[in-house]
Protein backbone atom coordinates (compact mmCIF):
# COMPACT_ATOMS: atom_id res chain seq x y z
CA UNK A 1 0.00 0.00 0.00
CA UNK A 2 1.34 3.45 -1.05
CA UNK A 3 0.70 6.78 -0.52
CA UNK A 4 2.01 9.85 -2.84
CA UNK A 5 1.91 13.47 -1.74
CA UNK A 6 2.30 15.90 -3.88
CA UNK A 7 2.35 20.03 -1.97
CA UNK A 8 2.02 23.33 -3.95
CA UNK A 9 2.23 26.67 -2.50
CA UNK A 10 0.11 29.12 -4.47
CA UNK A 11 0.62 32.45 -2.11
CA UNK A 12 -1.87 31.94 1.13
CA UNK A 13 -2.81 28.37 0.54
CA UNK A 14 -0.85 25.36 0.74
CA UNK A 15 -2.63 22.76 -1.43
CA UNK A 16 -1.52 18.84 -0.45
CA UNK A 17 -2.48 16.30 -3.38
CA UNK A 18 -2.45 12.53 -1.77
CA UNK A 19 -2.69 9.54 -3.96
CA UNK A 20 -3.54 5.96 -2.48
CA UNK A 21 -4.36 4.82 0.94
CA UNK A 22 -3.86 6.38 4.11
CA UNK A 23 -3.78 3.18 6.73
CA UNK A 24 -1.64 2.12 9.78
CA UNK A 25 1.27 2.21 6.99
CA UNK A 26 1.21 5.44 5.26
CA UNK A 27 -0.12 7.56 8.25
CA UNK A 28 3.12 8.36 9.39
CA UNK A 29 4.34 9.81 5.93
CA UNK A 30 1.46 11.44 5.43
CA UNK A 31 1.36 12.99 9.34
CA UNK A 32 5.15 14.40 8.31
CA UNK A 33 3.95 16.14 5.64
CA UNK A 34 0.73 17.47 7.10
CA UNK A 35 1.91 18.52 10.32
CA UNK A 36 4.44 21.11 9.12
CA UNK A 37 1.99 22.95 6.61
CA UNK A 38 -0.88 23.36 9.37
CA UNK A 39 2.32 25.05 11.68
CA UNK A 40 2.18 27.75 9.08
CA UNK A 41 0.49 31.16 10.76
CA UNK A 42 -2.27 32.34 8.43
CA UNK A 43 -2.34 30.16 5.55
CA UNK A 44 -5.07 27.70 4.83
CA UNK A 45 -4.07 23.94 3.97
CA UNK A 46 -6.24 22.72 1.58
CA UNK A 47 -5.93 18.86 0.90
CA UNK A 48 -6.90 16.85 -2.02
CA UNK A 49 -8.33 13.46 -1.05
CA UNK A 50 -9.75 12.95 -4.96
CA UNK A 51 -7.64 9.88 -5.52
CA UNK A 52 -7.44 8.67 -2.29
CA UNK A 53 -9.77 5.46 -2.26
CA UNK A 54 -9.27 3.61 1.19
CA UNK A 55 -8.62 5.61 4.87
CA UNK A 56 -8.92 3.61 8.25
CA UNK A 57 -8.93 5.43 11.85
CA UNK A 58 -5.33 5.67 11.04
CA UNK A 59 -5.62 8.57 8.79
CA UNK A 60 -8.34 10.07 10.67
CA UNK A 61 -6.01 10.51 13.58
CA UNK A 62 -3.98 12.29 11.05
CA UNK A 63 -6.03 14.33 10.43
CA UNK A 64 -7.46 15.30 13.74
CA UNK A 65 -3.98 15.96 14.98
CA UNK A 66 -3.44 18.43 11.68
CA UNK A 67 -6.53 20.13 12.90
CA UNK A 68 -5.26 20.55 16.31
CA UNK A 69 -1.94 22.23 14.85
CA UNK A 70 -3.93 24.07 12.45
CA UNK A 71 -6.05 25.61 15.63
CA UNK A 72 -2.75 26.17 17.41
CA UNK A 73 -0.78 28.14 14.82
CA UNK A 74 -3.74 30.07 13.28
CA UNK A 75 -4.10 28.36 9.88
CA UNK A 76 -6.60 26.33 8.43
CA UNK A 77 -7.59 22.63 7.41
CA UNK A 78 -9.86 21.93 4.70
CA UNK A 79 -10.44 19.21 3.14
CA UNK A 80 -11.90 18.72 -0.61
CA UNK A 81 -12.99 16.02 -3.19
CA UNK A 82 -13.70 13.03 -0.96
CA UNK A 83 -14.64 9.68 -2.65
CA UNK A 84 -18.34 8.33 -0.94
CA UNK A 85 -16.21 5.89 0.96
CA UNK A 86 -13.45 7.92 2.47
CA UNK A 87 -16.49 10.87 3.01
CA UNK A 88 -18.74 7.99 5.27
CA UNK A 89 -15.61 7.80 7.50
CA UNK A 90 -16.12 11.71 8.55
CA UNK A 91 -19.96 11.48 8.24
CA UNK A 92 -19.99 8.44 10.69
CA UNK A 93 -17.69 9.53 13.19
CA UNK A 94 -18.94 13.57 13.26
CA UNK A 95 -15.63 14.72 12.31
CA UNK A 96 -17.51 16.23 9.52
CA UNK A 97 -19.38 18.74 11.79
CA UNK A 98 -15.54 19.69 13.09
CA UNK A 99 -13.40 19.68 10.20
CA UNK A 100 -14.46 21.62 6.69
CA UNK A 101 -14.40 19.59 4.11
CA UNK A 102 -15.26 21.09 0.48
CA UNK A 103 -16.83 19.22 -2.76
CA UNK A 104 -14.02 20.84 -4.70
CA UNK A 105 -10.17 21.98 -4.27
CA UNK A 106 -10.66 25.52 -3.88
CA UNK A 107 -7.51 26.84 -4.42
CA UNK A 108 -5.88 30.32 -5.21
CA UNK A 109 -8.19 32.80 -5.40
Amino acid sequence: MNLSMEVHDKDDVLELALIGEIDAYTAPSLKETILPLTEQANKTVVVDLEQVNYMDSTGLGVFIGALKSANEHQSELRLTSLQDRVRRLFDITGLDSIITIDSTVRGGD
